[in-house]
């Protein structure tokens, strides 16, 4: 198959998977059916490849979604986020350690493939970072797909199928049609997805094709510009496509490397949503800010998978997008100068 071909196999797989995932009733059926089932389709040597010319298209849509569900309201509860911003940098140190020590002492990579490797940061950013200093970028890569997999596998499906949170909830609540919006809702909708993604990469944010959107729709909502959120046909398009763009990304590698990546990424994954957990207790019981919530908010998978998971979840989306940004920020300015420092 050529590109294209080998493209739209992928978002063939990722329809039926997710179509198959919302039958079944998984949590986040449109993004966790095609990560699931295009991961296995890597893993057969099938000929997928990723549709990234998709993202920069479906991105600012997330984002567009993400800032409906914010309301007046988030603003009073600002004074309990101080607690988990201030212990957000312990916890960065803590889960970073315990990923290098597996990537490191277990997995043998090198200092600078295991560092970049561990950094709880996004995919992309870290890679780019990784091969600058000299690591090895397909393990880098690997490990952060692999991370991003494990994380949203585990937390979907441990809130879906052991504490009873159906699909029912959050960004599946309520199914919006394409006639629910008049001509100026989507004129506004359109505009904070283009302007929200161009202002993002301007400004330099971290995961602007989805913070920027996120932060211009956050406004429209909040000021009553508009009421409703996106389309679910297009949500559902976006996220099947998220979907199938992570479950790709181990095309191209052989079983060996697939199953040392994910065991290592497992093993450094669990120890670091372990300490995600601990942390989350520590703010809870601190701050009153619900366990379940600050979970979401140390859980060390990507500002999207987690944004979209939050929302599924019926949580509040503004604080831990927020969380994340800050997180992938701090991740991205200090890793260099980390690495640079510590002891061989």
């Amino acid at each position: 198959m050529n590109g294209w071909q080998s493209q739209g196999f992928a978002l063939a797989i990722g329809v039926i998977c997710g179509i198959a995932a919302y039958r079944v009733g998984l949590p986040l059926p449109w993004m966790l059916g095609p990560m699931i089932g295009n991961t296995i389709a890597a893993m057969l040597h099938a000929p997928v490849q990723a549709p990234m010319k998709l993202r920069p298209i479906v991105m600012p849509v997330i984002g567009v979604l993400l800032g409906s569900a914010v309301s007046a309201q988030v603003f009073g509860l600002l004074g309990s986020w101080i607690a988990t911003l201030l212990v957000l940098p312990l916890f960065l140190v803590c889960a970073a350690a315990a990923s290098y020590a597996v990537y490191r002492r277990v997995g043998g990579y090198d200092r600078v493939t295991a560092f970049y490797a561990a950094m709880p940061g996004g995919l992309n950013d870290m890679l780019i970072l990784g091969a600058e200093a000299g690591g090895d970028e397909r393990r880098i890569a690997l490990a952060h797909a692999a991370r991003i997999l494990i994380v949203i596998s585990f937390v979907a499906l441990f809130f879906g199928l052991f504490l009873g949170v159906s699909t029912g909830r959050g960004a599946s609540a309520h199914w919006t049609d394409l006639g629910a919006l008049g001509l100026t809702d989507y004129l506004i909708l359109g505009i904070c997805a283009a302007l929200g993604a161009w202002i993002g990469k301007a400004a330099r944010l971290p995961a602007a094709p989805v913070f920027g959107p996120m932060i211009l729709s956050g406004i429209a909502h909040v000021t009553g510009w508009v009421t409703v959120p996106p389309p679910t046909l297009f949500v559902i398009a976006a996220q099947i496509s998220i979907g199938t763009i992570i479950g790709t990304r181990f095309a191209g590698a052989t079983v060996a490397e697939i199953r040392r990546d994910l065991s290592l990424a497992t093993l450094a994954t669990l120890g670091m949503l372990a300490v995600a957990v601990c942390f989350a207790e520590i703010i809870a019981q601190g701050s009153g800010v619900p366990l379940s919530q600050a979970f979401l908010a140390y859980s060390p998978g990507g500002l999207t998978e987690m944004s979209l998971l939050t929302l599924a979840l019926g949580q509040d989306v503004a604080y831990v997008s927020v969380m994340h940004v800050i997180r992938i920020t701090l991740v991205i300015g200090a890793a260099p100068f980390v690495l640079r420092w510590m002891p061989r």
